[in-house]
């Protein structure tokens, strides 16, 4: 029983020898060393300049979905395509009418040049060409609703739709990310917004590519958060780096400060 018990007391030595050696050996994690695990270290996000969720204009069904998730799509480029006959068609009716009472309208002016229709009968003709015209403007404003249009060139993000699916108004089509420098969102302890105006300059380390890239404060926050003691800052890369992406993380220094 006692020989047991020293092979077994061995064998657990041997054990905890073994651990303590590969810990002390082991790989250590990512960014250690680069302040990523200082607790002090004040923590930013990168954010698209342009970001925006486009949405249906009206009901319908989507005839044609261009947008794939993470394409470069340039500015004015069609999204999506819904189904609009009927709208189309409303236009088309617009058009004849407006059409006809411009016809109206010169009938009454030569009936007028002939002392065979009064002035009133003539104003209320013009007056039905203003209103086919506005009709007609209107028909032309909706069509304008059957396409999805990029504001701004950049990259899809998400995309909430599918192709034939049926929406109405309102309903979200997909995330648009603008290209550009991208604009870094911390918030540092108000006490040093004495130091900290805009211009001033900020070393950002991001936590994905293990760098560390120049950028100045851009715009400063008007209110402090009193139960935090922070405030907001933003602040633009000096320049775009085609391995950044919005959303990714790091910490940020500043020289001017320390």
């Amino acid at each position: 029983m006692r020989r047991y018990l020293i092979e077994h007391a061995q064998v657990l030595l041997a054990v905890a020898l073994i651990l303590t050696l590969t810990n002390g050996h082991a790989a250590k994690p990512a960014g250690t060393g680069d302040g990523f695990d200082d607790p002090n270290a004040i923590r930013v996000l990168l954010a698209p300049n342009l970001e925006t969720t486009l949405s249906s204009q009206m009901n319908g069904t989507i005839t044609d979905l261009r947008a794939t998730l993470g394409k470069q799509v340039a500015r004015n480029a069609v999204l999506a395509q819904l189904d609009c006959a009927e709208v189309q068609a409303r236009a088309n009716v617009a058009k004849a009418e407006l059409s006809m009472a411009r016809q109206n309208l010169n009938a009454k002016r030569s009936l007028r040049a002939l002392n065979a229709a009064g002035d009133i009968e003539v104003a209320m003709s013009a007056t039905e060409v203003e209103k086919a015209q506005g009709a007609l403007s209107l028909a032309n404003a909706q069509l304008g609703y059957c396409r999805v249009i990029a504001p701004f060139s950049g990259r899809v993000a998400k995309v909430y739709v599918k192709p034939y699916q049926t929406v109405s108004a309102g309903t979200p089509v997909l995330d648009l990310v603008g290209d550009g420098a991208l604009k870094v969102r911390l918030n540092v302890p108000s006490s040093l917004m004495v130091k900290l105006k805009q211009g001033a300059r900020i070393d950002i380390t991001i936590h994905e590519t293990g760098k560390t890239y120049p950028a100045h404060v851009s715009a400063v926050n008007a209110r402090v958060d009193a139960v935090a003691q922070t405030v907001e800052l933003e602040a633009q890369l000096d320049s775009e780096h085609p391995e950044l992406v919005a959303g990714m993380s790091g910490i940020a220094r500043f020289p001017a400060a320390q």
